[in-house]
């Protein structure tokens, strides 16, 4: 089977395995089986990026997804900011693979990204219920918005890339609100997920496909 076959079937099985999880909620797992559904979905995506990769860019892609896989591990068995250290990483990779990718931005779209991590970052510091974590919450919020823009000031398709580092946002601004403004709910973690799990197929999906050869 080719390198492009493989591709295609690590992301399909990454797909079900992204939709799947849901199901996983309701269902009393073991630890292992959680870890290992749960970290399926871009874990796959970190697979596809690989096989698809031909250069520096395509495995800093890699990097990008194996790094939130790793979150979503690490959030399972050693909590959230263990989770979010790993997470953290894969922004500032991220952000490194779209500086790499620069387009030329008119004035308009340079004031709207340095206008949107200030606001990202206020918004984070005040969801919180426990105000202790909050001064962590906007560090983290800091390299997360800065992915975010880094993303729209790239060459990648912002109607995908951009738009899947934008829900990638909004997933973990759900998550700071959880237990103060939201409630604990399959609606708050359907809308965390399936943001979460949906950004990221687009930008794995948008940006590798930008990557490849012209010839392709």
């Amino acid at each position: 089977m080719s390198k492009a076959a493989l591709a295609r079937w690590a992301l399909i099985a990454s797909i079900i395995a992204g939709v799947s999880y849901i199901a996983s909620w309701s269902l009393k797992l073991s630890l292992p089986a959680e870890v290992v559904w749960k970290g399926a979905g871009v874990g796959l995506l970190a697979v596809h990026a690989a096989l698809k990769a031909r250069s520096t860019d395509g495995w800093l892609l890699t990097a990008v997804m194996a790094l939130g896989a790793l979150g979503d591990v690490l959030l399972v068995t050693s909590g959230l900011t263990i989770g979010a250290l790993a997470f953290l990483a894969g922004h500032v990779t991220a952000i490194a693979l779209y500086a790499r990718n620069r387009r030329k931005a008119s004035t308009p779209a340079l004031l709207a990204a340095v206008v949107f991590i200030p606001v990202v970052v206020g918004i984070a510091f005040h969801l919180p219920a426990d105000r202790a974590g909050a001064p962590g919450v906007a560090l983290y919020a800091t390299g997360l918005s800065a992915m975010a823009v880094s993303a729209w000031l790239s060459r990648f398709p912002r109607e995908r890339a951009a738009l899947g580092a934008l829900m990638f946002v909004v997933s973990d601004l759900l998550i700071f609100a959880r237990g103060g403004l939201l409630p604990e709910s399959f609606a708050t973690g359907l809308a965390v997920w399936g943001l979460y799990y949906a950004g990221q197929l687009m930008i794995c999906v948008s940006v590798s496909r930008a990557l490849e050869p012209r010839s392709a």
